[in-house]
């Protein structure tokens, strides 16, 4: 098991930065890419009387512009589960933040959680699919079964399920990181959002595995 704060990650001959903030910055395409960001799920649960950190939803699109300041991208791609449900108070900040990157391209391929009018996005000029073929690349919210592959019309990028890897310590501490996971077809992103659970995943020995930690990718050997 290695450690970098990111990893470059050569998939057919697309040249990927894996990003400990859990995203991937696509470097021929100029493109950043996350999924399931889950913006205004903090509205929700304060809505439902559930104590939550107000300052946790401006944290998440803080992360999303720091990443943009640093790599520059020309187009942010969601897969997916961006807005977490109806529109809330948390929208507000959403709006703020889109001002600030009025030429950036923004395309949501829409998840199951994304029920929010079209309107509204196309106000702010982003751009809604189900699906995205770009390059070699199809992207995607849910992950297509073994038999979906065989149909697909390239390799598969999605989130959905919050992938996460066991890792046990040598005292047999165990615990369950982000990952990002790129089997023989298909990719699972990690979930950008912080508020959101994780799966552990069963993972097969062609599989590629890179586990994150709070500032680092860890290649999973």
């Amino acid at each position: 098991m290695t450690t970098n704060p990111a990893i470059s990650f050569n998939l057919l001959n697309q040249d990927l930065l894996l990003l400990p903030q859990k995203a991937i910055f696509w470097q021929q395409e100029k493109a950043l890419i996350a999924a399931d960001v889950h913006l205004g799920k903090v509205g929700h649960f304060r809505k439902a009387g559930i104590a939550v950190p107000r300052d946790m939803e401006q944290n998440e699109l803080g992360v999303l512009s720091d990443l943009i300041f640093e790599h520059k991208p020309e187009k942010l791609i969601f897969l997916g589960d961006f807005f977490h449900s109806d529109m809330n108070a948390d929208w507000g900040w959403f709006i703020l933040w889109r001002s600030q990157f009025p030429k950036l391209e923004i395309i949501l391929v829409r998840g199951n959680h994304d029920i929010i009018d079209d309107n509204h996005y196309h106000r702010l000029n982003i751009i809604l699919r189900d699906e995205l073929l770009i390059g070699p690349f199809l992207m995607l919210h849910h992950p297509l079964t073994d038999e979906g592959l065989q149909y697909a019309t390239g390799y598969v990028f999605c989130g959905h399920i919050h992938p996460g890897v066991s890792l046990v310590g040598k005292a047999r501490q165990q615990i369950t990181l982000p990952c990002f996971a790129f089997g023989r077809q298909q990719a699972i992103l990690p979930s950008f959002g912080k508020f959101t659970g994780r799966a552990a995943i069963r993972s097969n020995k062609t599989d590629r595995i890179f586990a994150i930690t709070k500032d680092k990718v860890l290649v999973i050997d």
